[in-house]
């Protein structure tokens, strides 16, 4: 049945023009994007999925640009903590050549002055962006340490920032110093006797360290009759418990610094014992001390059960004042003009230089941790890129193909609804 009412095949025509239209503008949208899902209603899936990870993209550009301020902050310390390990050991040369009895010891210590002023001047210019991570004397929890932003961790649960820590590693060379009133002070921390008994170690785990508070060590032998030791020698107090004015007043001590442990502090104060038991021509086996991680070592040859030697640790809070002082502190102490001068700095310029070379070895691991999640970073970045351009972009050759094969079919179409229209038009002879 005909009808000049109803035009099946026009109809038709029109719906597979209008389906060839659409397809075709689908294909100009990618192709003049770049993109075949461009918005949420493209494939709302896709598109959620494609700007998380972009997100995540310019979150990691950020924790780039973050690790590379962060390097360079280390590559700076570090740099300094190797030109200052090069001067102490310059200043050891210096050291050595005043062992020599027929040598002008006033020139040596005055080149050794210079080389301490040189010191001085390398830490304090060794700052980025106006920080330097080789002073740490505040007293402020947390300070002793910085954190360089280095990854975002996503989970089902969320998004949490990961951190890279890098602690400072003080060279200064400014004095410490220790209260002689005021504040919470215990005579007896740890304490040991050798005797009979002639190893003993004292536990510094068990006392609680904090920027501030301070450390020393106490000695006080008794041999009645000074026939294994001369008793005066070796003891650094008037009587057998500590004051805290002797304590502020003692070469061996220490004011921690924050982020110090129990094993930092066992370690320098060995470190001073070494110094002071050169500087008093004193003998290690009548008594050394030795750090073992988080203790002292106490050692005799000599005491038996009626010659003894009594070791302690005395602590002074922090809430009485003290000064942390630089870690190099001891430099202001290294004098060559004697002969037992010379012999002192010699066991003290040892400590300082290990110290030095830790401190360099510490901020050249951080930087090759740094440079490494870098690395990572700038891979990880790429694979995102990668990764959204595989589920969102459009693939320009099939595209190219597929508008032309739309294009042919549009004429096609539109040729088709043309003679569709005129199909009517044969019915006008059925009235003639």
């Amino acid at each position: 049945m005909s009808s000049i009412l109803t035009n099946n095949g026009a109809m038709v025509a029109l719906q597979t023009l209008k389906t060839i239209n659409s397809r075709l503008a689908t294909t100009q949208q990618e192709i003049s994007t770049g993109k075949t899902v461009a918005t949420a209603k493209d494939n709302s899936a896709v598109w959620a999925i494609s700007k998380v990870m972009e997100a995540d993209v310019k979150g990691f550009k950020g924790i780039s640009d973050s690790l590379n301020l962060g390097q360079s902050t280390v590559a700076v310390a570090r740099q300094a903590a190797e030109t200052v390990s090069d001067l102490l050991t310059d200043i050891k040369g210096k050291i050595v050549a005043a062992q020599e009895e027929n040598v002008d010891r006033d020139k040596i210590q005055a080149d050794i002055s210079a080389l301490r002023d040189q010191i001085s001047a390398v830490v304090g210019a060794a700052q980025f962006n106006g920080l330097n991570l080789l002073s740490n004397v505040s007293l402020t929890a947390g300070s002793g340490e910085i954190n360089i932003l280095s990854s975002l961790d996503r989970s089902g649960t969320g998004v949490t920032a990961s951190d890279i820590t890098v602690g400072k590693q003080d060279l200064a060379t400014d004095a410490q110093a220790i209260q002689a009133t005021g504040g919470t002070f215990t005579a007896a921390g740890v304490t040991g006797t050798l005797n009979a008994t002639q190893t003993v170690t004292l536990d510094l785990s068990t006392l609680t360290i904090e920027a501030g508070k301070a450390f020393a060590i106490q000695i006080f032998g008794t041999d009645a009759d000074d026939s294994t030791f001369t008793q005066a020698d070796y003891r650094n107090t008037a009587a057998a418990a500590m004051t805290q004015a002797e304590a502020a007043a003692e070469p061996m001590a220490y004011v921690a610094r924050d982020g110090d442990t129990a094993q930092d502090v066992a370690k320098i104060l060995a470190e001073k014992w070494a110094t002071y038991l050169a500087a008093n021509n004193l003998d290690s086996n009548v008594l050394d001390i030795q750090a073992s991680g988080s203790g002292l070592v106490l050692t005799s040859t000599v005491t038996n059960a009626t010659d003894l030697i009594a070791v302690s640790v005395a602590t002074v809070g922090a809430d009485a004042g003290n000064t942390i002082g630089g870690r190099l502190a001891g430099l202001a102490d290294v004098d060559v003009t004697t002969q037992a001068g010379a012999d002192s700095a010699l066991a003290s310029i040892e400590g300082l230089i290990n110290t030095a070379i830790d401190s360099a070895a510490a901020f050249g691991s951080a930087q090759g941790r740094i440079e490494t999640q870098l690395d990572f970073v700038s891979g990880l970045t790429d694979a995102l890129k990668s990764g959204i351009g595989t589920l969102v972009d459009a693939d320009m050759e099939e595209a190219s193909a597929r508008l032309q094969a739309l294009q042919v079919q549009q004429q096609l179409g539109v040729q088709a609804l043309s003679i569709a229209n005129k199909a009517p038009q044969s019915l006008l002879s059925l009235f003639q």
